[in-house]
């Protein structure tokens, strides 16, 4: 149990990147007063946590629906995070889990970004959604293994929480180039944890491979 927490714990907390979430959110709101900014970290960490408990609950019911088998799922959702990770690694932005120039433009045309782009993409993203079907499928429909991923979501997002609040100071302390650093090493972890869920998807799916990975 306390390996399954820790492997859900590691994988949402790179996925979701708290200090680099905290920069890019620092750095789009450079004009907005304190009291505003706080309220829309509180108000955006919600909304993300919201959207992600709906994937936790209801996504392997809606792949069931679409025809899509949880092996195939994994296969698809470790591919997808190997890319996410490589964006992390080479500091690229794809759209993953950032904003896309036009995306930015707009952002800053605008005083709330409380939904668009801070509870999505920056936080609950495609990658962060994806995983956390992933994490479910991975608890096999034991209750209390689905309480642990769950548990650990929650813990993140306060992390997350406790990030962009103190934005301000975690930018002046890591700077750009700290933030980039951290966001790099973590996309290595994820490299590792993205291949594990395709190797993971290739065993059910193939059980001749079993003997092979």
């Amino acid at each position: 149990m306390l390996d399954f927490a820790l492997t859900a714990f590691v994988a949402f907390l790179v996925i979701l990147d708290p200090p680099g979430t905290a920069v890019v959110f620092a750095a789009m709101t450079r004009t907005v007063a304190e009291p505003h900014r706080r309220a829309m970290a509180w108000r955006a960490t919600g909304l993300a946590g919201l959207m992600l408990l709906a994937f936790a609950l209801g996504g392997e019911w809606l792949l069931a629906m679409l025809g899509i088998t949880l092996p195939a799922f994994r296969v698809a959702g470790g591919a997808l995070l190997f890319l996410l990770a490589t964006d992390m690694v080479f500091a690229r932005q794809s759209g993953l889990r950032s904003t896309t120039p036009l995306e930015e433009e707009e952002a800053a045309s605008r005083e709330d970004i409380t939904v668009f782009p801070l509870a999505f993409p920056l936080i609950a993203g495609p990658g962060a959604l994806t995983s956390v079907v992933l994490m479910m499928g991975r608890a096999q429909g034991d209750p209390a293994h689905q309480m642990v991923v769950l548990a650990v979501l929650a813990l993140v997002l306060v992390i997350m929480l406790a990030a962009l609040l103190g934005a301000g100071r975690l930018l002046r302390l890591l700077g750009m180039t700290g933030a980039h650093v951290v966001s790099r090493v973590l996309g290595v972890i994820l490299a590792a944890l993205a291949a594990q869920f395709v190797l993971d998807g290739l065993r059910q799916s193939l059980p001749g491979l079993e003997g092979v990975f």
